[in-house]
């Protein structure tokens, strides 16, 4: 009888083994890509596939198992499934949302670079997503244009080179961390080689949705920069942060990272005083300080997310009688041409 190692394959033409994927490169290949199957596998209604499918064909569907796992099996509105699950309103168009709400790319300067802002520029690491959020704002980004190789990389660290006054390099995507750790460390290897560099910033949903990601592999590159870290989460109810979200956060702590989220104000997701409050309570626990509560951008395709301003407004008066100043995120809203979010 023959055994193997469940760590290694062994290939009968190779003498070397083969090392298994990471954990959570192999969740992020297995996650439901089929709106039928997310259907199926939460038991809905078939009432609910012909929606799925339609907004499927615009933007497809992509959900981690680890996410799925959070929801209530058997119910449409249930706050995570709203924010993957695709609907037949998707493709009613809505004065007034476009496919470049933020008009990103009149601030593309190089390919895969985006600088908005004074001090901080924005790197587009890796096109993926773990999870295909239905609100985003770069459902529509051209990816393909913007997902520079590793010579077209240094001509956009040469951006940053030339300029003194950018003290902070912030990595977003699609999702950063859905890139390899080899590249990863790669990239931030070279930023950190640019005197004037002060801070690293990453924006992504990868220690939500797979946990897994934040593996020792990961912890090596970023806890060896000598830059200060910041990682940004997105979590919009507190329903996403189970034992594994913790955990994961602990870990990032450990390696010296300060941990802020920033969540986006949903119709029937978060739109109400005590789902906004549980989530900072919730926050708190897992080591998250609340940072941003930004008001939907209009993209096309997501005008049924949409929470009035004036609604916003008194959820957030009524969030701060019930938390402490520390745990209040900031109600703002990105306007293309201002120089930073505007507070509402």
């Amino acid at each position: 009888m023959i055994t193997r190692s469940p760590a290694l394959l062994q290939r009968h033409d190779e003498a070397e083994p083969l090392a298994l994927p990471p954990a959570w490169q192999a969740q992020l290949a297995g996650a439901i890509r089929d709106p039928a199957e997310l259907c199926r596998r939460l038991g809905l209604d078939p009432a609910w596939r012909p929606g799925a499918e339609a907004g499927h064909g615009l933007f497809e569907v992509r959900v981690p198992e680890a996410f799925l796992a959070r929801m209530r099996p058997g119910d449409p509105t249930d706050p995570l499934l709203r924010q993957v699950l695709p609907l037949g309103e998707e493709l009613l168009p809505t004065p007034g949302y476009v496919a470049d709400p933020l008009e990103e790319a009149a601030h593309t300067p190089a390919r895969g670079l985006i600088h908005k802002y004074r001090g901080r520029v924005l790197l587009i690491t890796s096109p993926a997503c773990a999870v295909n959020c239905r609100y985003c704002f770069r459902r529509h980004f051209p990816y393909a244009e913007n997902a520079p190789s590793r010579a077209q990389w240094e001509s956009s660290l040469d951006h940053l080179r030339r300029d003194p006054t950018i003290v902070e390099a912030i990595l977003s995507g699609g999702d950063p961390l859905a890139a390899s750790d080899r590249q990863l460390a790669w990239l931030v290897e070279r930023l950190a080689a640019i005197p004037h560099l002060r801070r690293l910033r990453i924006h992504t949903r990868l220690p939500v949705v797979i946990p897994d990601r934040i593996d020792a592999a990961l912890l090596d590159w970023l806890g060896s920069t000598r830059l200060q870290k910041v990682v940004v989460v997105h979590i919009n109810h507190a329903q996403e942060i189970d034992d594994a979200v913790i955990d994961a956060s602990a870990r990032l702590k450990a390696a010296g990272v300060t941990l802020l989220n920033q969540s986006v104000l949903l119709r029937g997701i978060n739109d109400s005083v005590d789902a906004l409050a549980e989530l900072s309570e919730r926050l708190f626990e897992a080591g998250v300080l609340p940072y941003y509560l930004h008001v939907l951008d209009p993209v096309a395709g997501a005008a049924h997310f949409d929470v009035p301003d004036d609604q916003a407004r008194e959820l957030v008066a009524g969030l701060r009688e019930v938390l402490p100043g520390f745990l209040m995120p900031k109600l703002v809203r990105e306007i293309p041409g201002e120089g930073s979010k505007t507070p509402l």
